[in-house]
């Protein structure tokens, strides 16, 4: 099957150089999942990617940091270092849900690579070293995350190191981020010995036996906990499970209210999808953030985690986004991200919030009052890029053609409909008091850029080569280099 064939049903992949390319047809905004992972250097965050996208079928074998062939670390420096520099998106499917993933860097020195990436995420995992729990760059990207209002899941990776500790990283949790983790899963073994997990809120126990080089992880037992099972598995499980109805009980009134009523009796007896649905209500919430377990590199707990992205992130329809409504279902769209292309020229990372995209069409950029005509539309994969004819709102899309946009720019179908969206919220803000009223200046949001980490000057090896403007320009336009990069003429 060719890549001329992506549109015909709402799941099918492609073979695209090694890659199982996921369906872009139109998917219902609640089945979409805007996330970043994010984390402290070496918590695993790129072999985490690796996994969900080999467990999701989007690739066909495992990549490797040591090896230098991950999707997402494609760049020779990245490469070449064992180490992520620059964020990279990939969309995959999961059970009927479009995941958009940001792989975000863990060195402080790329922490714009973070923010400008949170700007436009709706959700966040947050990667733990099991043995080392709250770490300094962990506390920089929670407060980014943090200011952007992010609901987040964390995942304890590592749990088969000698020094995991999964008390150790939950108090960490709490007390460095001041966070209140909720516990989903308990262990099965520790150390050497970590096998499976129990999931809390289901009582099912899950295990992965395969010791063989060969084993992918694919294949995993799931049953429920039996009377006949480890007594001090099953004591564990008692203990945790009440402490997580407790959790949200606290957290969610409604839940609280289901307790005292209809399970008095007994608070254990309540049925794990109404649990499951407090859950996500604190989620969402920023109440409380549920904590996974598990080992990326020996391929346990990882489809766990991506069941809890779809099941307790938000959707981009129930991220709160005020100024959105104004264009109803007009274009709005923010461009968070500008690289690049040897062959392509410019090639703008955008978030579309409201209405469509289409290729060959042509945008207003609210911020440079001008009109620019997009030629073509790609999905990222990486450094793979697929090219698609249009993407509906939820979406994070590649354009090519914008060659005045920048990072931070809001991007609208029309000056017209700006207008219509300005008149809305004009007499909006009439309708209420004067101390209710909000400005009518319908520009999202940009990129806040941190302060720099490094200076350089740039100078032409010879007085002939001076004259080249060209270059200035280009790295006045990459927010990267704007701002990083102090030039010198």
């Amino acid at each position: 099957m060719t890549c001329e064939h992506l549109f015909t049903t709402s799941f099918r992949a492609c073979k695209n150089n090694g890659l199982l390319i996921p369906n872009v047809s139109v998917m219902f905004l609640v089945r979409i999942r805007n996330i970043g992972i994010m984390a402290h250097i070496d918590a695993g965050k790129t072999t985490t990617t690796e996994r969900m996208l080999y467990f999701s079928g989007y690739t066909r074998a495992f990549g490797d940091v040591d090896d230098g062939d991950t999707v997402t670390d494609y760049m020779a420096q990245e490469r070449e270092r064992g180490i992520t520099i620059q964020s990279a998106a990939v969309t995959f499917d999961w059970k009927d849900h479009r995941i958009n993933l940001i792989d975000t860097p863990g060195h402080v020195d790329f922490t714009l690579e973070v923010e400008r990436a949170l700007r436009v995420l709706d959700g966040a995992v947050a990667v733990f070293d099991a043995s080392a729990g709250v770490e300094a760059q962990t506390m920089t990207v929670w407060r980014q995350a943090e200011k952007h209002k992010i609901p987040c899941v964390c995942f304890l990776n590592k749990m088969d190191k000698p020094a995991a500790s999964l008390r150790y990283s939950l108090d960490s949790i709490k007390t460095k981020l001041k966070a209140n983790p909720i516990l989903l899963q308990i262990p099965i073994g520790s150390r050497k010995s970590f096998t499976g997990l129990v999931d809390l809120i289901t009582r099912q126990k899950m295990t992965w036996q395969g010791s063989s080089l060969t084993y992918d992880g694919h294949a995993f037992e799931t049953s429920a906990l039996q009377p006949s099972d480890d007594p001090d598995v099953l004591q564990a499980v008692s203990e945790a499970r009440a402490t997580l109805i407790e959790q949200v009980a606290d957290l969610d009134d409604d839940f609280a209210e289901l307790l005292l009523g209809q399970y008095s009796e007994s608070f254990d007896a309540v049925p794990a999808g109404k649990l499951q649905e407090a859950l996500r209500k604190v989620t969402l919430a920023r109440k409380g953030v549920p904590v996974l377990c598990g080992s990326s590199l020996k391929n346990k707990g990882v489809q766990p985690l991506l069941d809890a992205i779809t099941a307790y992130l938000p959707a981009p329809n129930e991220r709160n986004h005020d100024l959105v409504r104004w264009y109803k279902d007009d274009l709005c769209a923010l461009a968070f991200k500008v690289v690049h292309d040897k062959q392509r020229g410019p090639l703008v990372f955008v978030r579309i919030y409201s209405g469509s995209m289409k290729a060959q069409s042509a945008v207003y950029n609210i911020n440079r009052n001008g009109t620019e005509r997009m030629s073509r539309l790609l999905l990222p994969f990486a450094d793979q890029h697929i090219e698609i004819p249009s993407l509906s709102a939820g979406n994070i899309v590649l354009t090519v053609g914008l060659k005045q946009t920048v990072t931070g720019d809001t991007i609208v179908s029309s000056k017209a409909s700006a207008a219509a969206a300005v008149r809305r919220a004009q007499q909006e803000a009439e309708s209420k008091s004067s101390s209710q009223r909000e400005s009518s200046s319908l520009v999202l949001a940009g990129v806040e850029v941190p302060e720099p980490v490094f200076f350089c000057s740039i100078e032409p090896p010879t007085l002939a080569k001076q004259a080249g403007k060209n270059i200035v320009n280009m790295l006045r336009k990459k927010v990267l280099h704007k701002y990083y990069i102090v030039t010198r003429n």
